[in-house]
């Protein structure tokens, strides 16, 4: 997983309430067993429906910033939902809440999940909506523009660990590679019956 420290850029100013993770990626991709290309389907229903949608806007291509309404990643616990926006080229989802789910699947996929309250979501709604960038900084934990705006948000220590230093599930168990194999050593001198059995 690539480290997260600061993002800056355009964001794409989507900011719909109670996005669901059908919408972010239907069903029919969950076929793939990989995370490239899900880009290609996210939003899809959106896109569809809206010609002028946010997400085919050249204006926001390659934005690595979301902002997102209420609520956002509701729905199935699907993990394709954080493959898709990461495949998109966004690092940062900024809204005034999201599913549970959602949130843990985004951080160890390598997304930010910032909460910031409705007031400052509408702010930065309207500077992407002009195109100006909007710089995320986790270790100050802070969302500014270039217009004196400057929002705090609070994360999980945890979890800004694992941003801040590209850590998902397999680095941070690979972090205690030795622990692991030094407690094998143990258990195959000290439980030996145990190993025997498992060979049988």
């Amino acid at each position: 997983m690539k480290p997260l420290s600061t993002v800056s850029g355009k964001a794409i100013p989507f900011g719909a309430k109670n996005i669901d993770t059908d919408i972010i990626i239907a069903a029919e991709w969950l076929k793939t067993i990989t995370r490239e290309g899900l880009g290609k389907g996210a939003f899809q229903s959106i896109r569809a429906s809206d010609p002028d949608n946010v997400f085919d806007d050249p204006a926001y291509a390659g934005s690595p910033i979301l902002i997102a309404g209420d609520n956002f990643g509701c729905g199935s616990s699907r993990e394709h939902a954080a493959w898709a926006i990461g495949d998109m080229g966004i690092r940062v989802v900024i809204a005034p809440s999201y599913s549970d789910i959602f949130s843990g699947n985004a951080v160890k996929n390598g997304i930010l999940p910032v909460v910031l309250p409705q007031s400052a979501i509408d702010r930065l709604m309207e500077v992407a909506r002009e195109g100006d960038p909007i710089h995320v900084d986790l270790e100050a934990q802070t969302v500014t523009t270039e217009f004196q705006d400057r929002f705090a948000f609070e994360i999980d220590s945890f979890r800004k660990h694992c941003l801040l230093n590209g850590l998902d599930e397999v680095a941070l168990t690979m972090e205690r590679d030795q622990a692991i194999g030094a407690y094998e050593t143990r258990r195959t001198t000290d439980q030996s019956w145990i190993m025997r059995g498992t060979a049988a």
